[in-house]
């Protein structure tokens, strides 16, 4: 049985490049993915979300995240790199729950996916805006190759 691999975008997109992870997915969505990959829009993020990444075997997350690099970086972190690194609070502070929070509530019931990675891109302008800045757009391509480029190297495990 196919492994079921979670993609879910994060993000405001009233927000400016807060929205960059709901950008990815629907660039996603534009290619012929695998039927056992679920692109899912997570908005701002609630607890709802809780039941969709426990049912996942695969997680992989995309959002805005300070990388203290250039606007529209992309940086992926796997598995305990993950958890590290959004244990440093360096995760959008306007989602109404912190990812940390939400992958503890998952890790108590024991069904974090393994493996799980974080596709980050540096955001440049979160203030009222509904379109990305330019380099940050330039980062969505990158972003969606990443996440196509898990989903390969998972799917050959």
């Amino acid at each position: 049985m196919m492994k079921k691999i979670l993609v879910l975008g994060l993000g405001n997109t009233l927000l400016g490049d807060e929205g960059v992870g709901v950008r990815v997915i629907e660039r996603l969505a534009t290619e012929a993915l695998a039927p056992n990959v679920e692109l899912m829009d997570g908005g701002t993020l609630s607890f709802t979300l809780a039941g969709p990444i426990a049912e996942a075997d695969q997680l992989i997350v995309v959002d805005a995240a300070n990388l203290q690099k250039e606007s529209g970086a992309v940086q992926c972190f796997v598995n305990e790199a993950m958890d590290h690194f959004i244990g440093t609070g360096k995760m959008s502070s306007v989602h109404e729950v912190s990812l940390l929070d939400l992958l503890s509530i998952t890790a108590l019931s024991s069904d974090l996916p393994v493996p799980r990675a974080l596709v980050g891109v540096q955001p440049d302008f979160v203030d009222w805006s509904e379109t990305l800045t330019p380099a940050v757009e330039a980062g969505v391509e990158q972003a969606a190759d990443q996440v196509k480029k898990l989903l390969k190297e998972w799917s050959d495990e």
